[in-house]
């Protein structure tokens, strides 16, 4: 049986009652319900990075005055976008996280992820760039470890499927070519791009990214199966291999 997940710093989550009106659930409800119709009213341009992070923390812990945990957190990751990409076990090093908290937060990023995929799916890869490069930034760019995604295409170049194929440490992540190739034969794809993080910040591609990318491109290439481009990320932008001249 697994048991439900209450709100963090709260003793008995059952003897509580949470609803959409703040003050039935905190002492803090002038402050929420003044967040809250700002962003309503004004939209998330409106809100310091400590505020929109107040606002994910209100669900997790409905009776705690969250400021002072938002402002910690950004303390801690820097920014609204690395705090809800951080680690779990990072997050909860952090004094008042616990499982409820980082499930509101990993529910933030996993939103946005989606959303960014979604918004790809079905189209023109090569003719909505902007499009793809939107993703794979919201996905990888504010990792803390180094991931390695693989976006699958059909014979029209239309994104069929975006898919996370391994995460390694700080600055290496283990690529196997043949994996590649081989899921790539089970979606029908004609052509993938392969997309992974720096979590250094910077893009610029390494001797070893180079090498495992022409592996991938040589197995690929063997089955019909082009290999249209190897973005890395960072957070201070992006870098192409094709427009490296690296393929």
């Amino acid at each position: 049986m697994i048991a439900p997940l209450m709100a963090d710093n709260i003793p008995n989550a059952r003897s509580v009652r949470v609803n959409d009106e703040p003050g039935k659930a905190s002492r803090h409800a002038g402050h929420r319900a003044r967040l809250r119709a700002r962003f309503l009213e004004s939209g998330p341009d409106a809100l310091a990075d400590y505020e929109l992070l107040e606002l994910v923390l209100f669900l997790a812990q409905p009776r705690v005055d969250t400021k002072p945990l938002a402002k910690a957190l950004i303390a801690r990751f820097g920014s609204f976008a690395t705090a809800i990409a951080a680690e779990p076990a990072a997050l909860m090093d952090v004094e008042g996280v616990g499982e409820t908290t980082v499930a509101a937060l990993k529910t933030v990023q996993a939103a946005a992820i989606r959303l960014a995929r979604e918004d790809a799916t079905g189209r023109h890869a090569l003719s909505s760039w902007d499009k793809v490069l939107t993703y794979c930034r919201t996905a990888l760019a504010h990792e803390t470890i180094e991931r390695f995604h693989v976006l699958f295409l059909d014979s029209k170049n239309a994104l069929i499927r975006a898919e996370a194929q391994g995460k390694g440490t700080i600055n290496h992540t283990p690529v196997y070519p043949r994996e590649v190739v081989k899921r790539a034969l089970e979606l029908g794809a004609a052509a993938i791009i392969l997309v992974h993080n720096h979590p250094s910040g910077d893009p610029t591609p390494s001797t070893a990214d180079v090498e495992m990318t022409r592996e991938v491109a040589d197995a690929a290439k063997a089955l019909g199966i082009t290999l249209h481009d190897h973005i890395v990320v960072g957070r201070t932008g992006h870098a192409s291999f094709k427009a490296r001249g690296l393929l």
